[in-house]
């Protein structure tokens, strides 16, 4: 594991892009694209800004692929979706084309679009393993991560696999990838930032004995890959306490 502290968060999304295009050259040169799982909610937005603004002359965009790490039981059109805010902050400034991002369709029922959104995994990777490029990461202050929630079923699904999933304190289903199949990826990485996940990251970096029910981001452990943590001062003040 790779830890980077950063003083400011614009230091720390600029070396996170870097890092994201260094990835994606790598991954072109040695296999001609670059399978990208994002990550949802608002953390990444600057993030996704500067990729497609600042660095979009720096990677070959028609050689990426996206894909999302978990998706809200909402419309598309809702503000909530995931792929809504990634086609706002990050798809719409580079005309990227359809069908090189693999939305989780929430037409369907939960459990459906689990089913189907890991069957257009596997015909990506034309039946070979399932090892994506880069995973980009958060982390909630409750230490979940994609929506792999404390005390909920997706902590002890050992398959790799996409599953949904009910969120008892959000009164919701949300649809993610397994832990098991995030640690496949070559790199893994997490983006952190603020006082509010001190605590939690305390725990999941910190704690050498480990309860996964309750802090599911200590499952992130790459089989074969990269994990990075990309975070600022403020979430580590307790780590370093």
């Amino acid at each position: 594991m790779n830890l980077l502290i950063y003083k400011t968060l614009e230091e720390l999304n600029q070396d996170l892009a870097d890092y994201v295009i260094k990835i994606a050259e790598m991954a072109i040169e040695d296999n001609d694209r670059f399978n990208f799982v994002l990550t949802g909610g608002n953390s990444p937005k600057e993030l996704y800004r500067i990729l497609s603004t600042d660095c979009k002359d720096r990677i070959d965009w028609e050689k990426v692929y996206f894909f999302f790490g978990d998706e809200r039981n909402v419309p598309a059109d809702d503000e909530n979706y995931n792929g809504l805010m990634a086609k706002k902050n990050f798809f719409d400034n580079l005309n990227i084309k359809t069908d090189h991002i693999f939305y989780i369709d929430t037409t369907l029922a939960p459990e459906k679009a689990a089913i189907e959104y890991k069957k257009s995994i596997d015909k990506h990777f034309d039946g070979n393993d399932i090892v994506f490029d880069l995973i980009l990461l958060g982390m909630g202050d409750d230490a979940h991560t994609a929506s792999i929630f404390p005390h909920t079923t997706l902590v002890k699904n050992q398959e790799v696999d996409v599953d949904s999933v009910f969120v008892e304190k959000l009164n919701t289903y949300r649809i993610s990838l397994t832990a098991p199949l995030i640690n496949k990826a070559e790199n893994v990485a997490f983006l952190a930032f603020g006082e509010n996940k001190a605590e939690a990251l305390k725990h999941v970096i910190g704690d050498e004995e480990k309860n996964f029910d309750t802090y599911p981001a200590q499952l992130i452990n790459p089989t074969d890959g990269k994990l990075t943590w990309f975070v600022d001062e403020a979430a580590v003040k307790l780590l370093e306490e």
